[in-house]
């Protein structure tokens, strides 16, 4: 499916960083789309038509740092409030009030912050792949560094500045598919085999990535685009949200343990780890996620979900954005 999809409107307006570029379809009410790592509005490409025929105003978004919505240079340009200020720019650009906000995977932190910190705006959010946690705990660089043993969780890797950018941009189609294959449910390594989310001493995350397998959902025009938006903005944008994740921990102490209280929904693959790995999350939503609504876990799916079961995905999200209405409080 090629980057210029039929009958939506590309549209710059203006945020607290310069420029956010987002994709609308539709009219009614407003349902703002968030994409994680490494991925930009297209991620969304499937569920724009459906939730624009289903009667909303979808919108998906270059998050700071990715696509054509602007970079800042300084690394903690990318904490969350700023993301969540992003947000509230594009609310108040489109001339509404208030809105649903739906994020995958970082964007789904994104999403969670946002519902949490500006609940004035945010009306209801939907949680693909990573579920809502709670602020609380060690600072997280130290609890990511403890993991792994002699191994190098990617997170760690990621948090100094270069070091990822250094293994992926020198070939950036090749690492993507390798990424994106190494966390599909169709072609992840079998139970038991080296964990792709972590690297070998004085070796490399694609060291563990599968080799020559291409998942279902990504085709060679699929891995075209995202090939060229990245190779045409660098890594650096999308990888400071993870060297802010300290900075994140001391900007929300004032909300330790706080639940979310708005409508809302949780998916995630029953082969992501996102979702193994933060099961005690999921068991706690009844008092983290007190106005859950529904939540799924997709047996066989890994963690791009929504590119991964494009209808399931949408199915589900309009099932609870009619069940949750138009005028949640």
């Amino acid at each position: 499916m090629p980057q210029q999809l039929p009958d939506v409107t590309h549209r710059v307006v203006p945020g607290p960083a310069g420029r956010i570029h987002l994709v609308e379809q539709g009219e009614g009410p407003l349902v703002l789309l968030v994409h994680g790592f490494p991925e930009f509005w297209y991620s969304w490409r499937h569920q724009l038509p459906v939730l624009a025929a289903a009667g909303y105003r979808a919108v998906a978004v270059d998050v700071r740092g990715y696509g054509r919505s602007s970079r800042p240079e300084a690394v903690e340009a990318y904490r969350m409030p700023d993301l969540v200020e992003d947000g509230v720019a594009v609310v108040r650009a489109l001339g509404v009030r208030r809105a649903v906000i739906v994020g995958h995977d970082w964007g789904a932190n994104i999403a969670a912050g946002s519902a949490l910190l500006r609940p004035d705006v945010f009306r209801a959010v939907g949680l693909l792949s990573v579920p809502y946690a709670p602020r609380g705990g060690p600072r997280p660089s130290d609890l990511f560094a403890a993991m792994g043993g002699e191994e190098e969780f990617y997170v760690s890797r990621f948090q100094r500045p270069g070091r990822a950018e250094a293994e992926i941009e020198p070939d950036v189609r090749g690492w993507l598919a390798g990424f994106y294959a190494a966390l599909s449910g169709d072609t992840m390594p079998a139970p038991g085999a080296p964990d792709p989310h972590f690297a070998a001493p004085g070796g490399a995350l694609r060291d563990r990535f599968p080799a020559g397998l291409r998942p279902g959902w990504l085709g060679e025009e699929e891995l075209d685009v995202y090939a060229a938006e990245f190779e045409r903005t660098g890594l650096t944008g999308a990888l400071n949200r993870y060297r802010n994740m300290d900075r994140d921990w001391e900007d929300l102490a004032d909300h330790d343990g706080a639940p979310i209280t708005q409508p809302s929904l949780f998916v995630g693959g029953a082969l992501d780890a996102s979702t193994t790995w933060m099961a005690d999350a999921i068991e706690a939503f009844p008092v983290t996620l007190p106005g859950l609504v529904s939540s799924h876990v997709l047996d066989g799916c890994g963690h791009w979900i929504q590119q991964e079961r494009p209808e399931e995905t949408g199915r589900l999200l309009t099932e609870w954005l009619g069940a949750i209405g138009d005028a949640t409080p």
